[in-house]
């Protein structure tokens, strides 16, 4: 067996990054002196009357060709927030694609079916049938889906908006 040797600490390497030459003050008058326009203090150039902080950073409205195809999406949304509604799917899962006022009712709906659910109810699945759309402007759709839901047949109607290249569920209605 052969010994290791002693650990030797060592102090850290000085190590400093050369600095950038700066011109002396005789330089600087002659590039002054060179140039063609008088120098002026750089500025951002802003204009803060032209819209507010929320037409900047705001959502953005997206138009239908920039999105995924609406009838597909529409299907997809309203499996999930019966889902949710039903207390199967966790409601932060639509939170990005529904709008606070329709994410807020879908998931207090969620919240008490959870409460009451029992282990037979989880059983059953939702299956959507069909779906009808509405185009109303470039940026908004109506979908009107008709869906299995356990042993009944249920209609969902939603508002899609157009909004951060994504399509959100701006108004809910279950029937």
């Amino acid at each position: 067996m052969t010994a290791t040797p002693p650990l030797r600490v060592l102090p850290a390497p000085r190590h400093c990054p050369e600095g950038v030459p700066l011109p002396t003050h005789a330089q600087g008058r002659e590039e002054r002196a060179r140039a063609a326009t008088p120098y002026v203090q750089d500025a951002l150039a802003v204009d803060f009357a032209a819209a507010t902080d929320q037409q900047v950073f705001g959502p953005q409205t997206s138009l239908a060709a920039e999105l995924p195809d609406a009838r597909d999406w529409a299907a997809h949304i309203a499996q999930g927030l019966v889902e949710v509604m039903h207390g199967v799917r966790p409601p932060s899962q639509v939170m990005r694609w529904t709008s606070p006022e329709v994410y807020a009712v879908v998931a207090r709906r969620g919240s008490r079916a959870g409460r009451r659910r029992t282990t037979r109810d989880s059983a059953h699945r939702t299956r959507v049938i069909r779906v009808h759309l509405c185009e109303l402007s470039p940026h908004v759709a109506e979908a009107s889906v008709v869906l299995v839901d356990g042993g009944r047949v249920r209609a969902l109607a939603l508002r899609l908006v157009g909004r951060d290249r994504r399509w959100v569920v701006d108004a809910l209605q279950v029937g």
